[in-house]
């Protein structure tokens, strides 16, 4: 079974039971500033799952893009990727355990319906109950009705709790498990269970997550009055297993991606292809979400990506231009699945080309730093020298360099690093406070006065919204005057005094895209849309714009807008940053 056709089973399993399929969101958050990119299918839909209504109803199904860059230094080995595709399943206020569990088990080992695994071969975890909540008992029978009772196994919380954040719904979930190596082979004690978990021998293949509980400042301190189900099928790693693949690198996903790095490469080195396989795949989708290389945010995240890949391809003797060949690999593999990458090929390898080319003169600049003798922690830090490259210069040359020291100066400044931007990086609600509703409302003031005082022709190309501060990104041809920036702020806070209702309607998108309403650069939408419409006293729209929200009601509670900075943000798109006084 092909990875496409898996991907597709999975879609038509969960629309045969009444769920509607909505694309994937972009890799970049729509609406919250705690994290750079989508990490989990539920973080586009964290507004549904806090009780707002989702316009295509309450049974959901998709197939959503991530990024996880916190385990990079595990990239090459069995099951890691820094870029993945999450299935999903979403119950809001709808079905709950019984559903969830029957369909989980259903899909994975039907032969008609789903992927016809071997039952003897799957082991779950349920949450094993504290302080907070009582052990699940209910999951734990609900799944005794289809595999034995000696392979469900009661984990801790750190193992079998969800929870959105210190505030906010939590509850249970159910893991599922798969011997795919046919290392167990049967029943096992928890202990071995664990051991094999631990060392990688079985791997997790499907997380359920039950949100009915509700935690108000870190304390759980009821059950939520409806329930919902959120789960996560990792599309890598069932191809894995239905492919019988031992890692998902051996699977059609990098089939071909592997076998072109091995031709163009002169030393094989098999975890090396799996890291230049894994980085450039990653690139391709945030650059087609519109992430280009930078020294800051998602952009330094991209350009440490593409700089460990040309890294690595110089070390396995890749020609410098080869990138391009890899692109078309990739692209073509998922270009019926995001329309997207195929629409920004020229885009995608223009960007990768150049970010490599920058990165081969920075290599050239830091050689004639060592020659002066430099610190190699500031070539590290100043030029993006790998310590390793560094060490295998200095052993040419019989220079003695001090590791220590350098892993030394690298953990405080990555202590450093982890507080400064913890905040970036935790995920969940920091997306829905008060003021940052506010700023998301102001936001769309702000699009629909550049369009009205600076060219109508202005198109969003990106957005980041802190507690401080909203930030966007639009096409524009030349830097805003003095004037135009004065005019544009004097608009948006002339809406805000004029107490204008802000509105949610649902209806068809191809509606709303006849109404022009605003869209989200590169973003794919359902048949269903949630569209916010800002009218006058007399009915007429002033903006309009596909959200999930939320908003305020009425502009009149905004504040006082100001513009605080204008400035480029690349080729032919601006950067504006204001504030509400």
């Amino acid at each position: 079974m092909t990875s496409n056709e898996i991907r597709q089973k999975f879609l038509k399993f969960f629309a045969d039971r009444g769920h509607k399929i909505i694309p994937s969101a972009s890799l970049v958050p729509e609406n919250d500033p705690s994290v750079l990119f989508n990490t989990a299918g539920m973080q586009p839909l964290v507004p549904y799952l806090l009780g707002q209504k989702h316009p295509m109803g309450t049974r959901l199904a998709d197939v959503q893009k991530c990024v996880r860059t916190g385990d990079i230094d595990e990239v090459g080995d069995n099951r890691h990727c820094t870029f993945f595709e999450m299935l999903g399943n979403w119950s809001l206020g709808d079905y709950f355990k019984e559903e969830a569990i029957k369909w989980s088990f259903e899909f994975l080992t039907s032969e008609e319906e789903g992927l016809g695994l071997d039952i003897n071969r799957i082991y779950v975890t349920v949450f094993e109950g504290n302080n907070d909540a009582p052990r699940d008992i209910e999951a734990a029978e609900i799944w005794k009705k289809y595999i034995p009772e000696n392979r469900i196994f009661f984990m801790p919380a750190k193992n079998n709790w969800w929870s959105a954040g210190e505030s906010g719904p939590c509850g249970p979930d159910t893991e599922i498990f798969y011997d795919s190596n046919e290392v167990l082979i049967g029943d096992i004690n928890h202990n071995e269970f664990v051991k094999a978990d631990d060392e990688g021998r079985i791997i997790e293949v499907w997380n359920n997550v039950f949100m009915q509980y509700e935690k108000k400042d870190g304390q759980v301190v009821g059950k939520l009055a409806k329930h919902n189900v959120d789960t996560g099928l990792g599309f890598e790693r069932i191809v894995m297993v239905k492919q019988n693949g031992k890692t998902v690198f051996d699977t059609d996903l990098f089939e071909g991606l592997i076998l072109k790095i091995r031709e163009l490469s002169k030393i094989k080195d098999e975890k090396i292809e799996r890291i230049i396989a894994d980085h450039i795949r990653t690139s391709i989708f945030m650059i087609g979400d519109g992430v280009i290389p930078g020294n800051t945010g998602r952009g330094y995240i991209l350009r440490r990506l593409l700089r460990r890949a040309v890294r690595f391809s110089d070390k396995i003797k890749i020609e410098g231009n080869s990138f391009s060949f890899l692109i078309d690999i990739i692209i073509d593999k998922y270009k019926d699945a995001y329309i997207e990458l195929e629409k920004n090929k020229e885009i995608i390898k223009n960007e990768i080309k150049k970010e490599a080319d920058k990165f081969h003169l920075t290599l050239a600049n830091g050689l004639k730093e060592f020659e002066k003798g430099v610190d190699p922690f500031d070539l590290y830090q100043s030029f993006g020298f790998p310590i390793e490259l560094t060490e295998e210069i200095a052993k040419e040359k019989g220079i003695h360099i001090n590791r220590q020291d350098f892993d030394n100066k690298l953990k405080e400044h990555q202590d450093l690093s982890r507080t400064s931007s913890a905040g970036m990086f935790k995920g969940g609600l920091a997306g829905h406070s008060e003021q940052i509703v506010k700023l998301h409302t102001a936001h769309h003031l702000l699009l629909a006065g550049l369009q009205a005082i600076v060219s109508p022709n202005i198109k969003q190309r990106g957005s980041n919204i802190t507690e401080e501060r909203l930030r966007m990104d639009f096409m524009c041809d030349h830097k805003l005057t003095d004037e135009e920036n004065q005019k544009v702020e004097k608009w948006v806070n002339d809406r805000i005094k004029e107490n204008l209702n802000v509105i949610r309607r649902e209806m068809p998108l191809a509606e709303a895209e006849k109404l022009g309403a605003q869209m989200e650069f590169g973003a794919k939408y359902p048949d269903i849309v949630s569209v916010y419409f800002v009218e006058d006293k007399e009915g007429n729209i002033l903006s309009k714009e596909f959200c999930g929200g939320p908003h305020v009601e009425n502009t009149g509670q905004l504040g006082h807008f100001k513009i605080q900075k204008e400035e480029a943000s690349s080729a032919g798109v601006r950067r504006i940053k204001a504030i509400l006084e």
